[in-house]
């Protein structure tokens, strides 16, 4: 069915449906909330295991060459020294000289479209225009210092350099408390504890950035424990966890997230052609499961953005409301990880090719997917509004492998004379699908909190079930027709319907 909305759907709304609803709360909010950290709610929980679920389904248990693993999130410190996140997994940062705070580079303003002016200060009256009056003779001064440090009489756009950005020192602090920002330093974004009773060097550890590391340290194990033969890959779905600077964007960047990801061990020569098989794959499970094509795209790394592990590497994007953002990492691994871990460790993990007696290591091929991304996308996706008389009906066409709610059970009333057979149809129901029995309010705002959550179908009792046929209605959340069937053979109806709607959402 044609969704009204055409443009995407602001963030802002997105949120508050979240909270209202139960997808999505503060983390600690009666304490004021914890940045960027999120609870899944009653909703929110069944929607994102829904989507994990249906990840699964499709990297795993529909094929037959790749398996699962659930690697612990402590590891052994050393395995992130070879896999290079201790000495290069970090971001430049600048800190305030007054309180201290630490910004990402890339994240505070430049001088760049500052251009010449004859007169001696004019680029300058430029840079500090909208500040307060202290603020901003301290800007001046700092500038005009610079400029004479250079010889110069007066700043221009040219004294920056060819990035044009400000001379450290003289970018104020983005929380306006009058102090600037210094030289840019690197610092690590891997979370780090102690294990053990005595925090020293010796005991400190890494919450895992990723996923990756789990499935690379067990490849011999599979290997060995499966007998596989390449080509294979191995799946995991988990927590990672990194200390991001700059956050945001409600559940999309989070310092805590979890991650779906699959490695696949491939000949050399085969890399190239996996690496084309696992970027169709990705576009085609996010259009399956009804995110609009033209939603979509894919975006090839530069070179200087490219990991540090990469030969290659795509991101599959999704067109949010704040620009297009990446849902997914395609990367061909090359060899990077085995081999780093072979020399580290000490541990041979080469692959023993019986046909042609040659020992190499394996490439990997490797779609990165974040879980809490993907939610993000399908429920931005999905959201809708169709205009009314009165008000306008929110309708969230999630298709029915991911809603959090299949089926809702809705007595007409709470007249005693209904309730008994509404409790029963429920029970009917209950053992097939992720049902919900709502009794609350009229029928009209239940079918519309119901619309607004995602639920597919609605089975609706009635006096007529109790009094007449022993029959329910069946209410089509995206078309809003309604039929009538017997409840005995209710369970295959909702199902011939489901399939239905599957095909409808997926376009």
């Amino acid at each position: 069915m044609q969704r009204t909305l055409t443009g995407p759907v602001e963030l802002e709304t997105i949120v508050s449906l979240a909270k209202r609803r139960g997808f999505v709360f503060q983390s600690s909010e009666i304490y004021g909330g914890l940045g960027s950290v999120w609870d899944y709610g009653p909703l929110g929980v069944e929607m994102k295991r829904n989507v994990k679920d249906a990840w699964w389904r499709a990297m795993v248990r529909e094929r037959d060459d790749i398996v699962g693993i659930d690697a612990a999130i402590l590891m052994d410190p050393r395995v992130w020294v070879a896999s290079g996140h201790v000495a290069g997994f970090t971001d430049p940062l600048v800190e305030c000289d007054k309180c201290h705070r630490r910004f990402r580079q890339d994240a505070v303003p430049s001088a760049s479209g500052v251009t010449e002016d004859e007169s001696p200060v004019g680029p300058v009256s430029a840079l500090v225009s909208g500040l307060s009056g202290q603020v901003a003779q301290e800007l001046r001064n700092r500038l005009e210092a610079h400029a004479r440090s250079l010889g110069k009489r007066r700043v221009t756009a040219v004294d920056y350099g060819d990035a044009g950005d400000y001379p450290p020192g003289t970018v104020p602090c983005p929380q306006g408390d009058g102090g600037f920002l210094g030289e840019p330093r690197q610092f690590n974004l891997m979370f780090k504890t102690f294990m053990g009773p005595v925090e020293d060097d010796a005991a400190r550890i890494y919450l895992r950035p990723e996923t990756a590391q789990g499935i690379f340290v067990n490849y011999e194990n599979v290997q060995t424990t499966t007998r596989r033969k390449l080509p294979f890959g191995v799946a995991q779905i988990g927590k990672s966890f990194r200390n991001e600077i700059t956050p945001g964007n409600f559940i999309f960047r989070t310092r805590e997230f979890e991650q779906m990801e699959m490695e696949y061990f491939c000949p050399p020569d085969q890399a190239d052609r996996w690496f084309d098989h696992w970027v169709e794959f990705s576009m085609n499970f996010f259009k399956r499961y009804g995110i609009r094509a033209a939603n979509l795209r894919t975006r090839v790394h530069t070179d200087d953005e490219r990991p540090h592990y990469a030969k290659a590497a795509l991101d599959v994007e999704y067109n949010f409301s704040f620009g297009w953002a990446e849902l997914e990492t395609i990367n061909n691994r090359a060899d990077y990880d085995l081999s780093n871990h072979e020399k580290h460790s000490g541990r041979d993990l080469k692959y023993f090719d019986e046909e042609t007696k040659a020992k190499f290591l394996p490439y990997v091929v490797e779609p990165a997917m974040g879980a809490d991304r993907t939610m993000l996308a399908i429920l931005v996706d999905a959201y809708d509004e169709e205009p009314g008389e009165k008000e306008s009906r929110v309708v969230m066409r999630l298709h029915p492998d991911i809603a959090p709610i299949t089926v809702a059970v809705l007595p007409l009333s709470r007249n005693e004379r209904l309730m008994p057979t509404a409790r029963r149809v429920h029970e009917a129901v209950r053992p097939h699908f992720n049902s919900q029995f709502d009794d609350t309010q009229s029928i009209g705002r239940r079918y519309r909190r119901q619309d607004e959550v995602g639920t597919p179908l609605c089975v609706t009792v009635d006096f007529d079930t109790v009094e007449k046929d022993q029959a329910v209605t069946i209410r089509d959340r995206d078309t809003m027709e309604q039929v009538r069937v017997p409840i005995d053979g209710l369970v295959a109806a909702l199902r011939d319907r489901l399939d239905v709607i599957r095909k409808r959402v997926a376009g």
